[in-house]
């Protein structure tokens, strides 16, 4: 599930995020790299599902909630007319993003929001492209989801041609009716295009349980077509919008054996953020030359420290989508393995853009004053430590703490003890920024109250927890839980 459109931020310079170097081994990187999960292929129906009357139903249903649905979506989606949605403090500037060779792109209203916005974003390669992708494993998962799996699992991610995303309907849980209506859509874009249905990627956010009208998107192909363009990252960031607040965008420049490369990317995502992966889609294109297998390895690896370590609420999505084109237009060599070592520099920006992205999704967390930084250290595996982290994160009490600007440290022993992973109490410490808070299963000797208050009236915190048992260590992200979380939630459909 997504959510609502919102005001988009001023475009001033980019903010980039800090990413350590990588030294992995190719056999490492590779090992580590999940592959796309099969989903199987189904034959393609030779009839059309809206000539039958009870799929013509459904279509009419569908959108009769939609535009029930719409009318809250508009009253809070609009805060340019109305207000009510400003800005998250911890907003950060959209970058300036050049032209990628390769990757051309254009938006419009397809009116799946009553009100005045774009919600429709489409991405053409007209050479086609190199693609990997990583998706939500939630159970429910939803009919673009399937759509992108099955589809660059027959193609292995080959010959890549278009992107067409929509904001203001998830098309999940709407069973074959949703999935023929992605069909549609990937037909209509493939004869525009001049390319196979299989060759285009969708991606959908919105309301849960309504059916696509893939028709509205159909209708705005010839005026999309009309508008493509090199330079519209702006305007792609804001068309996938549901509640976010700003625009989410990175950039960056890598070197490729003394070749330069440009890697960019939009995301979209405020509310059901959590591990595995988050509510949001993310789309990342470089004019680098890399075969589809390596793209895979590398887009499967560099979620696990990006994506997968940030937390909002801690629900998670039926419609998350990453996806990672390379259109080979930089003039760089081509390269087939994610371990090459031609690659050093590519994959410390491309972690660097992934990270960008991912944290600017907590910053745009619905209702977050608080952008927390979570470190545990001292655990006995990496995997204990970042479910000890994960729970520190997702704590209601610990997140309402930081919203009350409290530096309750005994709700984060708390947290850290109900992750069930192996702690020593008596040698456990808990810092605020520089400031100790507990030392040695103890309060702090130097703990001092003025002090930590005086630091937990910062927008950004980090919290460091030592369990004791160990030397693994991992770091994820999150925000606090105000108020405003509960308003921008208990009236999403009422």
């Amino acid at each position: 599930m997504s959510r609502r459109p919102t005001k988009p931020a001023a475009k001033p310079a980019a903010k980039p995020a800090k990413s350590g170097a990588l030294k992995p081994a190719a056999k490492a990187l590779e090992a580590a790299a999940k592959p796309v999960e099969v989903m199987g292929q189904t034959l393609e129906r030779a009839f059309d599902p809206l000539t039958s009357a009870w799929k013509r139903a459904a279509l009419k249903r569908a959108d009769k909630q939609a535009r029930q649905f719409g009318d809250t979506h508009a009253a809070a989606a609009a805060p340019q007319a109305k207000g009510d949605m400003p800005v998250s403090p911890l907003a950060v500037p959209f970058p300036r993003m050049p032209p990628i060779a390769g990757v051309e792109m254009a938006t419009a209203r397809a009116g799946f929001y009553k009100h005045e916005r774009d919600d429709l974003l489409v991405m053409h390669f007209p050479d086609g492209a190199s693609a990997g992708g990583v998706f939500t494993r939630h159970g429910v998962g939803s009919a673009p989801v399937d759509w992108c799996k099955r589809h660059l699992e027959v193609t292995k991610g080959e010959g890549v041609r278009a992107l067409v995303v929509n904001a203001g309907c998830a098309n999940s849980f709407t069973g074959r009716p949703g999935a023929d209506a992605v069909r549609r859509v990937a037909s209509a874009i493939g004869k525009r295009f001049d390319c196979r249905q299989r060759d285009v990627m969708t991606a959908s956010t919105g309301v849960i349980g309504v059916l696509l009208d893939d028709a509205k998107i159909v209708h705005k192909l010839p005026e999309i077509e009309q508008r493509l363009t090199e330079d519209g990252w702006a305007a792609a960031a804001r068309a996938i919008a549901t509640t976010d607040t700003f625009p989410k965008g990175a950039y960056v420049e890598a070197d490729i054996d003394g070749t330069k490369v440009k890697i960019g990317g939009i995301a979209k995502g405020s509310g059901m953020i959590a591990p595995d992966m988050a509510t949001m889609l993310a789309f990342v294109v470089t004019d680098a030359a890399i075969a589809p297998a390596a793209l895979q390895n590398l887009v499967s690896l560099y979620t696990r420290t990006t994506f997968n370590a940030v937390t909002v609420d801690g629900d998670r999505s039926t419609n998350d989508t990453l996806l990672l084109f390379a259109t080979g237009k930089s003039g760089a060599p081509r390269i087939t393995r994610a371990g090459d070592k031609r690659l050093a520099d590519f994959r410390v920006k491309l972690e660097q853009v992934l990270m960008d992205l991912a944290q600017q999704l907590v910053r745009d967390g619905e209702g977050a004053r608080k952008f927390i930084k979570v470190t545990i250290t001292g655990a006995e595996t990496q995997a204990s430590a970042r479910k000890i982290a994960r729970t520190v994160c997702e704590s209601p009490l610990v997140k309402t703490a930081f919203a009350g600007e409290d530096a309750n440290w005994g709700r984060i022993v708390m947290a850290v003890g109900r992750a069930d992973e192996p702690v020593d109490r008596d040698s456990m410490s808990v810092k605020f920024g520089p400031l100790w808070a507990a030392q040695d299963g103890l309060v702090s000797s130097t703990y001092d109250e003025g002090k930590m208050s005086a630091y937990m009236k910062k927008a950004e915190l980090e919290v460091t927890v030592d369990v004791g048992v160990g030397r693994a260590q991992a770091t994820m992200w999150t925000c606090d839980l105000t108020k405003r979380y509960i308003e921008i939630n208990g009236d999403y459909r009422s």
